[in-house]
């Protein structure tokens, strides 16, 4: 009886790992709730100066909390945030990708 109850336990935490999490309830832009980057938004910076004001400009458009500036040969960490948007700049600090990450 023992066994049989601790392999019905182990089955259903085996079945529990597998399952899928909940999905994330979606984000109205208006609300103040966490920001969702869409780089789509911003994408006319490319080919435009880095300044203060542009970098701005892009963090707004893209509804980003962070904005990451990175720079040719810059290491830089791998993790992902929705509410982080990436812009790669040149040598001269011209744009040339704006990404979400």
């Amino acid at each position: 009886m023992t066994l049989r109850l601790a392999g019905s336990a182990f089955l259903l935490l085996a079945l529990a790992a597998c399952a899928s999490p909940a999905p994330l309830p979606s984000e109205d832009p208006g609300s103040t709730g966490r920001a969702a980057c869409d780089a789509g938004t911003a994408q006319w910076a490319v080919g435009k100066p880095a300044t203060a004001d542009t970098i701005e400009r892009v963090r707004v458009d893209s509804r980003s909390r962070v904005v990451r500036v990175l720079h040719p040969g810059q290491m830089v960490t791998m993790e992902f945030s929705a509410e982080r948007v990436d812009i790669r700049v040149d040598g001269n600090n011209v744009i040339l990708a704006v990404t979400c990450g």
